[in-house]
Order: structure tokens, then sequence, then C-alpha cells
């Protein structure tokens, strides 16, 4: 017999859903979000699988562990309000 049982709150995890030349697309709960590699450089030249390695540690905050990256969806969706420009 199968039992099931809430835990928390029903949170889909984030989803990588295109890399292409130009930047990422994820996918966040009903909104799907591009990140262009101008604004978020760290993904670019990056092996595709560490790209798709991603979690949202809490709501609105995505982590990428295999390249220490961490985002917050509001960067995502109005990069212009938070240059983040790799040195």
């Amino acid at each position: 017999m199968m039992s099931s049982q809430t835990l928390g709150e029903n949170i889909s995890q984030p989803e990588i859903t295109n890399v292409s030349s130009h930047g990422v697309w994820i996918l966040c709960g009903n909104k799907e979000l591009f990140m262009s590699y101008e604004d978020f450089p760290w993904f670019k030249d990056v092996p595709v699988g560490k790209i798709l390695n991603v979690e949202e540690v809490s709501p609105g905050h995505l982590y990428w562990p295999d390249l220490d990256v961490d985002i917050g969806i509001e960067t995502i969706e109005h990069p212009e309000r938070f240059p983040l420009k790799a040195k």
C-alpha cells in the first residue's frame, strides 16, 4: 500500500530548458527566463552538465554548485538593475 505525505510546500525545482550560443534558458515555476552570456558570463564555455545542475536553495534564489554561482531570480529578470560583469 502506497501512502503519500506532503513535506513542506510543493515547489518545482528550476529546469534548464535550452543552452544556446547566446545564453541559457531556465524554467522557474511558471516562468521561462533567459540568461545571456553577456549579462551572466559564468555560463559561457562551461560544460552543459554543470549548467544543468541547478537548485533553488531558497525561494527566488538559484545555485549552481558545480560552478559556485548563486543568482536571484530578480537578477535574471532585470539584469540591468544588477550589473554583474566578470572581471
